[in-house]
């Protein structure tokens, strides 16, 4: 069954849902892409990982308890003071586990072997990398530095409403030339060093097709994000995972949004005592 929103799903913005969003819409945008691109472009799956402290609890792996030392007798005046030895320290473990994380990206490239080169990357930013001090937000800052700064196109989606403003447009310009907008795409051409091309996105509206950068001289390729959206979902767990019914999106959407966004998760809600269909969309 499809999303009951006519764009980006506010629901899948949740953390315990969005990593497995994440992947799958850039599976789905190399498959998008593979079809129209001409030869001898491709489109690849580059990957980005790194290690980050684990907020997973888990036991500690050494647990150290002193037995509780009997008072000594009191010491009568004129008895000789005994100096015991001091036992050795031991120290405490402190056992902080670190989980490594990995990150698709869309790569398109000409070429094989060491005569790869890397044209555009596309990226659809993830939670690590809009939350300030978290590692894969400080690595990713350094990757989009890296592109800006050579010949590679960048092209940039953020549907998340929350964390910090990530996207290489800087945000003050952004917002002064955009107006109001809930998620964005930023695009920057190599060749075009002064410019980004944005697409602002409001929650009611459809993903909209943007327009991917190729080398200079060849024509740039269509995405169709809200076709991409629409297969990422569908293929998905998500209408399974998320209970419409049960509390509003996380992060909390704006006061503008909240009866519009419950009218429309209502018509999700299977009615009572009956699940839903996997068919549902077909019916009349």
């Amino acid at each position: 069954m499809p999303s009951p929103f006519p764009g980006m799903d506010p629901y899948l913005e949740h953390p315990d849902i969005f990593p497995d969003f994440h992947d799958s819409f850039i599976l789905y945008v190399r498959e998008c892409l593979q079809p129209q691109l001409p030869e001898p472009y491709y489109a690849a799956i580059g990957r980005r990982a790194w290690i980050e402290v684990s907020e997973r609890f888990i036991r500690p792996d050494v647990n150290i308890v002193a037995p509780r030392r009997p008072e000594p007798p009191p010491r009568k005046s004129g008895d000789a003071v005994a100096v015991a030895a001091r036992p050795p320290a031991r120290p405490v473990v402190v056992h902080v586990p670190h989980d490594e994380r990995v990150e698709p990206l869309v790569e398109i490239c000409i070429g094989r072997g060491t005569k790869r080169r890397l044209v555009t990357a596309i990226e659809l930013l993830s939670l690590a990398n809009k939350t300030p001090g978290e590692h894969g937000r400080e690595l990713y800052l350094r990757k989009q530095q890296e592109i800006l700064d050579s010949k590679v196109h960048l092209v940039e989606v953020d549907l998340l409403r929350g964390g910090r403003h990530t996207t290489a447009v800087p945000p003050d310009r952004l917002a002064a030339a955009a107006g109001p907008f809930d998620y964005h795409v930023s695009v920057h051409d190599f060749d075009h060093l002064e410019d980004y091309f944005v697409y602002p996105i409001r929650l009611t509206e459809p993903l909209p097709p943007i327009s991917v950068p190729l080398l200079p001289g060849d024509p740039p390729v269509s995405l169709d994000l809200q076709a991409v959206f629409a297969r990422t979902y569908e293929a998905g767990p998500y209408r399974r995972e998320i209970d419409y019914g049960e509390a509003p999106p996380d992060p909390p959407l704006p006061q503008e949004y909240t009866v519009w966004a419950a009218e429309l998760a209502s018509l999700a809600v299977p009615p009572k005592g009956e699940a839903p269909r996997e068919n549902d969309k077909d019916r009349p």
